[in-house]
């Protein structure tokens, strides 16, 4: 269990500024993030097509590709996140790139994952029959990293800041489920383990911060995102 959460956690922090640097070398704007994570999202075929979505009832409107309809749910979720899954959070992420509005995608997407992590550090998540969730959380990250971290690192600061708002939203906001008895907890008192697994999110937060303090670290990165077209790609207005 140890090794699949470090694999995880390489996705949230610094090793993510290169995992989009592996996506193929064309620069066309990339507008749309047209991935399959089953059973929860399917996209479109085509930028604008209706995709699949089943996170659960009362997030149908995250199929929809009218800007209002997309933010009429994140205020929904604002207003009442207690029981809302990681996974629905993803797919808010992507259906906030589809329709361009790439910061809330960005804050999204890491509040997901910090949400996901947070449970994993509190709880026995295979053993809470949770192993889908783990999966799909990975899946998400995987293919829709690339691109939403594409978009993020054309300005660092931003990114930065938007990455500290996501992770004080997951610490005010906690994950209902990390307290359901029927779901095993790894230590006795979970209120504890949840403050122990924010400090984890946080160092792994401020690890990524020093990298991007580095003026060399930094040079690099962009050198590598002029080398892979990463702006023409991403940095679209």
């Amino acid at each position: 269990m140890r090794r699949k959460r470090r694999t995880l956690v390489g996705i949230t922090g610094a090793a993510a500024l290169g995992v989009a640097l592996t996506m193929a070398h064309a620069a066309e704007p990339v507008r749309h993030i047209g991935i399959h994570v089953q059973p929860y999202y399917q996209a479109a075929r085509t930028p604008g097509g209706t995709p699949r979505v089943e996170v659960g009832r009362g997030f149908e409107r995250l199929a929809s590709n009218r800007r209002e309809d997309i933010l009429a749910l994140r205020d929904r979720i604002v207003a009442d996140p207690k029981l809302v899954t990681p996974m629905t959070l993803m797919v808010l992420a992507i259906r906030f790139y589809d329709v361009g509005l790439r910061d809330d995608a960005v804050f999204w997407f890491y509040a997901a994952k910090d949400r996901y992590l947070t449970l994993d550090e509190v709880v026995e998540v295979e053993a809470g029959g949770l192993a889908q969730v783990e999966d799909a959380v990975r899946s998400f990250s995987t293919l829709a990293g690339p691109i939403i971290n594409g978009y993020a690192f054309c300005d660092i600061a931003n990114q930065q800041a938007i990455r500290a708002r996501a992770l004080d939203w997951v610490e005010a906001n906690p994950y209902d489920a990390i307290f359901m008895e029927r779901l095993p907890a790894k230590k006795k008192d979970r209120k504890a383990a949840l403050r122990d697994a924010v400090a984890t999110v946080r160092a792994n937060a401020a690890k990524e911060s020093a990298y991007l303090r580095d003026a060399k670290m930094v040079a690099q990165l962009r050198a590598d995102r002029a080398k892979n077209r990463m702006d023409a790609k991403f940095c679209w207005k």
